[in-house]
């Protein structure tokens, strides 16, 4: 697997059981059924720099949930309120994923937990090229999205043999009395952030344009 850089877009070409696949982040979200042209896709490593959105103290204050904090750094999610802490097993699972241990958050990391609890439109397909990316070019690194993947292998006609999944660790779930701390409200078995008139709407997103959301990978490219 491989990734070119075209037109300042990564695009990632392979070949699956001998059929060739190719692809960028609008491809990625049509497959997906995600929004691709707006959104943030910030994609920070280790350089904990100030943004338009984030400062790397004031973060660190507000995830370590301590004010006398003097400088930024990594937060374990034992730090965390509960809702962070929900917010912060979406990121590592499904926006940023990555193997092996999941309970310390980076500036990347609490970068897109804020933006999702300000309720900032995040640029998924975005935000996943460019952590392909980087995982591809650590060579020795497993490919993260696996049950995206699929959607994309089938998408391009791949046979695939669908396994039987592991079974979800007790570490996956949230039981109902951390989901009420939360202040997530249940209704018809369905669990909300908010409640009646209070529930937010979609339309409360924040939504950067499309020429910002380019800036912002330009900058970073």
């Amino acid at each position: 697997m491989t990734v070119s850089h075209l037109k300042k877009k990564d695009v990632i070409k392979s070949s699956v059981k001998g059929i060739g696949i190719e692809f960028d982040h609008e491809r990625l979200a049509t497959i997906l059924d995600v929004l691709g042209r707006n959104g943030i896709c910030e994609y920070i490593k280790e350089v904990w720099e100030e943004s338009k959105y984030t400062k790397p103290l004031e973060i660190t204050r507000r995830f370590a949930n301590d004010e006398a904090l003097t400088a930024a750094r990594r937060v374990k999610s034992g730090e965390m309120k509960p809702f962070q802490r929900l917010i912060h097993f979406l990121v590592m699972k499904n926006v940023i994923p990555r193997f092996g241990k999941r309970d310390t958050s980076s500036f990347m990391d609490l970068t897109y937990i804020d933006h999702l609890m300000a309720r900032r439109l995040v640029n998924l397909p975005r935000v996943m090229m460019r952590h392909m990316s980087y995982v591809i070019s650590m060579k020795d690194h497993e490919l993260p999205y696996g049950d995206w993947l699929t959607l994309v292998f089938e998408a391009f006609g791949v046979p695939l043999v669908i396994k039987k999944g592991e079974e979800p660790k007790k570490y996956d779930f949230f039981e109902d009395t951390f989901l009420t701390m939360c202040k997530l409200t249940r209704e018809n078995g369905v669990w909300w952030i908010g409640s009646g008139e209070n529930r937010r709407r979609d339309d409360d997103i924040d939504v950067p344009a499309e020429e910002e959301a380019e800036k912002e990978e330009e900058n970073q490219t």
